[in-house]
């Protein structure tokens, strides 16, 4: 009788079959298989919260899994980060980072219960929204330049609002005095409306907002703008140069949204993910999405936004220490 017999054939099939098996039906590559959860480290309805949803009914498309949204508003979006590090690095917990958590509160807090950089798997861009430089019309300046001269003629006259202590629109112009050496005076609000009804009155002279809540005002003539603070102009300002065209070369900032992991999350379920997303931000009605919350769509490689991540953090850090910045 052959040596080859039946079940020597068979016990040597699965022995070379099973490798190819193992890895074919691993958890990676069966991904998903339920549904995802995103936090959002804010409430329902703002800008953040509607690009989660846009992304994520994208994503439910695209994997076929549902992906549910969690708000975890609070602390400035301390909350929600805290919570998506804690969670399994699994693939089925996502998180809407941003400037203020991936940038700014690190430098800020010095007791933040996560780290920025150690505790997340980043694996998209989403997209940058610039901010807008504007003035009251009482302003005698009509260009970043002449601001400039204002401000060193009229030291600590000048006013600027912020959306609050720490925002990104109180950055921006702490990083424009530091850059061009100037000195004005920073009056904090608690949030957007009060801010842009002070300098819509005059009570102060200018502002770094949100492009999209302050365009109306712009295109009415009840704001002068001078510039964006992006590394591009705005298809919806194309006449505004940025802020390093008008004269402060190298400054560039802006409002952003990327999509994280919690650390240790499989490397391909998060290059699958950042395969998706480079996609979904294509998608005509997601760039429309975009555009309405000012911003530009970018969806990178885990590898850039890790690189965006570092050199974000390495900028604030320096601002805040600089203009000696603090939450108390």
């Amino acid at each position: 009788m052959n040596l080859w017999s039946i079940p020597a054939l068979i016990a040597v099939s699965i022995s070379i079959f099973a490798p190819a098996y193992a890895a074919s039906s691993s958890p990676e590559q069966a991904y998903p298989t339920r549904p995802i959860r995103f936090i959002v480290p804010f409430p329902p309805g703002g800008g953040n919260d509607t690009m989660a949803r846009t992304v994520g009914y994208k994503l439910y498309e695209a994997l076929g899994q549902q992906v549910v949204i969690d708000n975890r508003a609070g602390a400035g979006g301390v909350i929600g980060a805290e919570t998506a590090a804690r969670a399994a690095p699994d693939g089925y917990t996502l998180f809407l980072g941003g400037v203020g958590s991936h940038g700014v509160n690190p430098s800020l807090n010095p007791k933040l219960p996560y780290d920025a950089v150690k505790d997340f798997s980043p694996i998209s861009l989403i997209g940058a929204a610039p901010l807008l430089l504007a003035v009251h019309p009482s302003v005698q300046a009509k260009t970043v330049k002449e601001l400039i001269q204002l401000a060193k003629a009229k030291a600590g006259q000048l006013n600027f609002a912020s959306n609050g202590k720490g925002s990104s629109s109180h950055l921006a112009a702490e990083m424009f005095m530091m850059m061009t050496e100037t000195n004005m005076v920073h009056v904090p609000y608690k949030g957007l409306a009060p801010a842009l009804t002070d300098l819509l009155s005059g009570q102060v002279q200018l502002m770094f907002s949100s492009t999209v809540a302050i365009l109306p005002q712009v295109r009415s003539g009840k704001l002068r703008p001078l510039a964006l603070t992006g590394a591009t102009r705005s298809a919806a300002l194309a006449d505004v140069p940025t802020v390093a065209e008008a004269g402060v070369a190298g400054y560039v900032t802006s409002s952003w949204y990327g999509v994280l992991a919690p650390a240790g999350t499989p490397k391909p379920i998060v290059d699958r993910l950042a395969r998706e997303i480079a996609k979904i931000v294509q998608f005509p009605e997601v760039r429309e999405k975009l555009t309405n919350e000012g911003a530009e769509p970018v969806g990178n490689s885990p590898a850039e936004f890790a690189a965006h991540i570092k050199g974000e953090l390495a900028r604030w850090a320096k601002v805040i220490k600089q203009a000696r910045i603090t939450l108390d």
